[in-house]
């Protein structure tokens, strides 16, 4: 399934704002918080209801296979693997307005720039390395960011 093209018009027409979302990159394991809209279930002998469409957030929780940069067309791919084995695969637009927040939980270790050899593999051989940070990679992450605060 392809996700549909938006163009900066389209973009401005139904009123999405810049989303900030934080940097994550291909191998990273993300929660994509998404907006659902629920229809009114008709119940036997009742009629549907005829309020508003209920909404809720959903949680999507897996890892970034692709990112694709097409301006205000760019989508990201995350891949998680389902009940009994099955793998679930969904494409989000960064400029969608169902896309409310994306977390970043952790970061992979991975050497390609798309993650689709995954598709063909079952099991621990479907997972990517995580990138462990050392209290030494850390300690020097903060130093720079401290150096980076007094600079400016």
């Amino acid at each position: 399934m392809k996700a549909t093209r938006y163009t900066k018009e389209t973009i401005r027409e139904i009123g999405i704002q810049n989303s900030e979302f934080p940097t994550f990159g291909i191998g990273d394991t993300v929660v994509v918080s998404q907006l659902i809209k629920e229809e009114a279930i008709k119940v036997a002998g009742k009629k549907a209801s005829k309020d508003a469409p209920k909404e809720r957030i959903q949680l999507f929780e897996g890892d970034v296979i692709a990112i694709h940069k097409n301006g205000a067309s760019s989508t990201f791919t995350v891949r998680k693997i389902a009940a009994h084995s099955i793998a679930v695969e969904r494409i989000f637009p960064f400029s969608s307005p169902i896309v409310k927040g994306i977390k970043v939980l952790g970061k992979g270790d991975v050497r390609r720039a798309k993650l689709y050899y995954l598709r063909k593999r079952v099991g621990k051989a479907a997972q990517v390395k995580k990138l462990v940070e050392t209290k030494a990679a850390a300690a020097s992450k903060q130093q720079a960011a401290a150096g980076n605060a007094q600079s400016e």
